[in-house]
């Protein structure tokens, strides 16, 4: 191969790189959809009328850490970090590393802390950040789709993590995550939000 096509082929962006420079939040997005399908719940990050529905009920004075699965670009780590107290602490956890990479150099904010790793594994990676329990934690992850035993783990795991009182928040397309949840909460509160793309399905799972 000349110089001059291996010049050439360094200058021309990748299809992502593209994306990424087209459509910013949106091509970072898309991108890690498309590489890692099963791990992310929609092409279109959530509305705005499903961010204010699902985070209603959190009591915010009362909320020393808030845990989110599956972050994406950040759509609801913002809304998060506006709601939460000046001490309080928002830890996000994805396996996808374009989205960590994404939130870890656009969120400058001190509360936040965006971990690389499964929500498998939350109990660890909050005692890691210095806490014994989490308030609240979100997903958005897709249990459907889930590679067997994951969602076992992931309803078990976050049922130890929370506090008394606490809540696990979740928001799907289907039904499925209730499954999950239902050996491990009491209460699950139920909701739908039909301003979304798609309209979801919204849970609070509640622990006595």
């Amino acid at each position: 191969m000349s110089n001059s096509n291996q010049i050439a082929q360094r200058r021309t962006p990748s299809l992502g790189q593209r994306m990424r420079r087209l459509f910013g939040q949106w091509g970072v997005f898309f991108e890690g959809f498309v590489k890692y399908p099963r791990m992310v719940g929609s092409v279109i990050p959530s509305s705005r009328f499903t961010i204010r529905k699902m985070l209603a009920p959190v009591k915010w004075d009362e909320c020393d850490l808030f845990v989110e699965y599956g972050p994406g670009v950040g759509t609801f780590c913002y809304p998060v970090l506006e709601r939460m107290r000046g001490d309080a602490t928002l830890i996000v956890i994805d396996t996808n590393p374009l989205f960590i990479d994404y939130l870890t150099r656009t969120i400058r904010d001190s509360r936040f802390h965006a971990v690389l790793g499964s929500a498998e594994d939350v109990e660890e990676i909050v005692r890691a950040h210095g806490f014994d329990h989490a308030d609240y934690v979100l997903s958005g992850l897709p249990f459907s789709t889930l590679p067997d035993g994951v969602g076992e783990n992931i309803a078990a795991a976050t049922h130890r993590v929370l506090r008394p009182g606490g809540a696990f928040l979740v928001y799907q397309f289907t039904a499925a995550c209730r499954d999950f949840m239902a050996p491990h909460f009491q209460r699950i509160d139920a909701g739908y939000e039909f301003w979304n793309i798609l309209p979801c399905k919204l849970f609070w799972g509640w622990k006595q």
